[in-house]
């Protein structure tokens, strides 16, 4: 479901792209292992405003990037952002849950896909976990940090956020559906309060 204007804001100011630079990518960078391998092609679900599109560029390493977004104002957004950047990113206003509408992503079609925090916007979102599985090449990697139903019942969350009602997840319910789409979590996880869970997982078969 797409951000309502609160939650738009805040995804695309100063403080949330320190926090993505400065904790996040270095915290999930350690949780992969390092970067990508040289070459490696990756997707973004849910790129907002390209400002993680960037960082999967320039700190994990991707030569390529395809980024995908259900709001096309987020789109025009990143595309702008991403103008130096043209040559090595497709951007497509589309649904996570279907990468074959948004590049024509076949099976196996990437070395890492990218969940930064959206997965708990998408209401299937056991259908956006099955299609990043299904895009990764077998030992690619699945990439994300989460927001669980616990943040979710905070009553900050529920006064200025929109999220589906339905079917949330916790930490432990997001991490039971992974080896349902054949992905293992490698090696540790970081948790922050019960409220989000960061990690990478492998395709393993």
């Amino acid at each position: 479901m797409l951000m309502n204007k609160i939650e738009t804001a805040a995804i695309d100011n100063p403080a949330r792209r320190a926090l993505q630079r400065l904790y996040e990518v270095p915290t999930l960078l350690k949780l992969a292992g390092g970067p990508l391998s040289p070459g490696a092609s990756a997707v973004e679900i849910g790129c907002g405003p390209g400002y993680g599109t960037k960082l999967i560029l320039d700190r994990f390493g991707a030569a390529r990037v395809d980024a995908v977004d259900l709001d096309p104002s987020m789109v025009a957004k990143a595309r702008r952002r991403l103008a130096r950047d043209a040559h090595r990113v497709r951007l497509a206003a589309g649904d996570a849950t279907d990468l074959r509408a948004a590049f024509d992503a076949e099976d196996g079609t990437y070395d890492a896909a990218f969940d930064f925090a959206i997965i708990h916007h998408i209401p299937n979102w056991r259908s956006a976990l099955a299609e990043a599985a299904r895009v990764l090449k077998p030992g690619g990697l699945f990439i994300f940090e989460e927001v669980t139903a616990h943040a979710l019942a905070r009553p900050t969350y529920r006064l200025l956020f929109d999220h589906p009602a339905r079917d949330r997840f916790t930490a432990e319910e997001f991490l039971a559906e992974l080896p349902r789409h054949g992905l293992a979590v490698r090696g540790s996880l970081t948790r922050v309060r019960g409220d989000y869970v960061l990690g990478a997982a492998i395709r393993t078969s």
